[in-house]
C-alpha cells in the first residue's frame, strides 16, 4: 500500500538546476513584466532586458550582442545546491513547472 502512495506523488525538486539551463526565462510573459514593475523589481527588468533572447532554431542568443545564452541569468550555486535569486518572483513558465513533469528533469519517468 505504501508503495502504491510512493508512486502517485510527484518527485520533490531536488536543486540540480537542469531546468534553469534551458533558460526558461526567455518564455517570460506581459504579466511576468508586469508583476516585476508593480513590485519596483528594476534589477530584474534590466537583466531582462540586457538577456532579451532570440530562438535560433535550437538555441537562444542574445539579442543584444549575439552570444548564445547557455541558461537562465538568475540561476545560482550556493552552498551546494543550486537556487534562484528571483525564486519568489519568478516567472510563471518556472513556478508552473513540476519536478519529472519533462524530459528535461532528470527526475522524469516514461
Amino acid at each position: 500500500m505504501a508503495d502504491e502512495v510512493g508512486r502517485d506523488e510527484e518527485p520533490v525538486c531536488v536543486r540540480c538546476g537542469t531546468c534553469c539551463l534551458a533558460d526558461m526565462i526567455a518564455c517570460a510573459s506581459e504579466d511576468d513584466f508586469r508583476m516585476w514593475e508593480r513590485a519596483g523589481r528594476t534589477d530584474i527588468l534590466h537583466i531582462m532586458d540586457r538577456e532579451r533572447a532570440v530562438w535560433m532554431g535550437d538555441h537562444l542568443i542574445s539579442a543584444r550582442d549575439g552570444r548564445e545564452l547557455r541558461h537562465c541569468p538568475f540561476l545560482e550555486w550556493r552552498d551546494g545546491v543550486h537556487s534562484c535569486a528571483i525564486y519568489e518572483v519568478r516567472p510563471r513558465v518556472c513556478a508552473d513547472f513540476r519536478p519529472g513533469s519533462s524530459e528535461i528533469c532528470p527526475q522524469f519517468k516514461k
